[in-house]
């Protein structure tokens, strides 16, 4: 059954400006950052902003993950199908943010702080890797009020599907909690993205409250790997803990829990709860010249793999989506898509 344009899939986490530009080993030695890593600032961080606008050549993008997420799945989707929820400042980024989305076809449902600016990621570009720096200023101070208010709480009963990013678990659990209680409660589907290594490293008891109500769990293999060492699972392989991880306790037992987890070019790896096996699908082939920006693949694959979910697509072909647009992301500059719009055709999917 394909979406309606009901607004059926919810997303909620962080939304940011992205301030994208190329760097180098200098730049991240400068503000103590790995090549591909994505973490909090902190005090020694905040220069690389005008840093990277003064003498990087940054873009602006309108970004956070999971908005990313939601402006891809509404790429693909029908008109009025994807809502994304979260916390601005009362300034022009967020006027930049709201013009962003709305020119994508993205509803947006802001909670406006008037006392903080709008959040801010600083994306260092090395070759095809990407060091994310996120203040999330007026992106910390989302409230449970706004998502249960009179306006958007009848959103919320009226989607089918809820996505989380894992960001969002440094910022609003309660929130979180009431979209996996009423998912659990009405069997619609909850689906929380890992989001980086240190989500699962010093946000663990967040974590572990959320997936026991997930029915679906994104990650990629060094978020996987840092779930795997705070869980007492060190020395198991990604597709070890991806079975470890569906295999967890559930509270909504009609539907069996998914880990999808991404290898940037290697097999995306799949394991269902109460299957035997883990089952690896292989990405779509990008050649090296044509990669501009690997910054944005995960969240391009979440979207295009929720889009699928959305459409009521298989578990394959979903997979397939996911891919799909993630290797139509990555030609581009930052997490964005390309124009005019491509439309997804279904292809077939090989598995291992």
């Amino acid at each position: 059954m394909a979406s309606k344009g009901e607004y059926a899939l919810l997303c909620l986490e962080n939304p940011l400006l992205d301030i994208q530009g190329q760097g180098d080993a200098a730049m991240l030695e400068r503000y103590g950052l790995k090549p591909n890593d994505a973490i909090l600032a902190e005090d020694k961080h905040m220069g690389i902003f005008d840093d990277l606008l003064t003498n990087r050549d940054a873009k602006l993008i309108a970004g956070g993950a999971a908005q990313n997420t939601a402006r891809g799945a509404q790429y693909i989707l029908p008109p009025a199908s994807v809502l994304f929820i979260g916390c601005v400042g009362a300034d022009s980024t967020a006027d930049t943010l709201r013009s962003a989305c709305g020119a994508a076809g993205l509803r947006v449902e802001y909670l406006v702080d008037p006392a903080q600016p709008t959040g801010r990621c600083g994306v260092v570009i090395t070759g095809h890797d990407r060091s994310l720096v996120t203040h999330l200023a007026a992106a910390n101070e989302y409230k449970l009020s706004h998502l249960t208010s009179p306006e958007i709480w009848p959103l919320v009963r009226a989607a089918r599907i809820y996505y989380v990013g894992g960001f969002h678990l440094t910022v609003c659990v309660p929130a979180i909690m009431a979209l996996a209680e009423e998912a659990a409660k009405e069997n619609k589907v909850f689906a929380l993205n890992l989001s980086a290594p240190f989500i699962p490293q010093f946000f663990k008891d967040q974590l572990d409250s959320v997936v026991p109500y997930c029915d679906y769990v994104i990650g990629n293999e060094t978020e996987t790997a840092a779930y795997a060492e705070s869980h007492g699972l060190g020395g198991k392989s990604v597709s070890e803990i991806a079975a470890a991880i569906a295999g967890a306790e559930k509270v909504n037992k009609q539907r069996k829990r998914v880990v999808v987890i991404t290898q940037g070019t290697e097999e995306t790896l799949v394991a269902v709860q109460g299957e035997e096996g883990v089952k690896g699908f292989q990405v779509h082939n990008v050649p090296k010249e044509d990669i501009c920006d690997s910054n944005g693949a995960g969240d391009a694959f979440a979207a295009g793999f929720l889009a699928g979910l959305v459409e009521s697509k298989s578990l394959e072909e979903s997979i397939h989506m996911g891919q799909w647009l993630a290797s139509l992301s990555i030609k581009e500059l930052g997490p964005q898509f390309p124009y005019p719009k491509q439309t997804y055709q279904p292809a077939a999917l090989k598995s291992q």
